[in-house]
């Protein structure tokens, strides 16, 4: 069993985003392994392993709008289940 169930991946378009405050905002509030926050100023890239991916998703729509959502569950994944 994995001590982190979903893969979680968005990206935020947005002003002024900086991807140190967000990393470090999410390590200190979102329990989790992986995160990968890569952009720039007007575009960030979200990579995150987490159980509560809707609390990561709340957070990152403060910051601007997101799309391009992906949330896999890697257990079933692990297991060879589709969906």
């Amino acid at each position: 069993m994995l001590e982190f169930k979903y893969d979680t991946q968005l990206l935020i378009e947005g002003e002024n985003l900086d991807e140190d405050e967000i990393s470090d905002y999410i390590t200190g509030h979102f329990e989790g392994d992986c995160l990968l926050a890569v952009g720039d100023e007007e575009l960030i890239k979200i990579h995150f392993h987490t159980n509560k991916p809707w609390e990561v998703l709340e957070y990152c729509a403060t910051l601007g709008e997101i799309y391009d959502i992906v949330v896999e569950d890697m257990d079933r994944q692990a297991r060879g289940l589709k969906g």
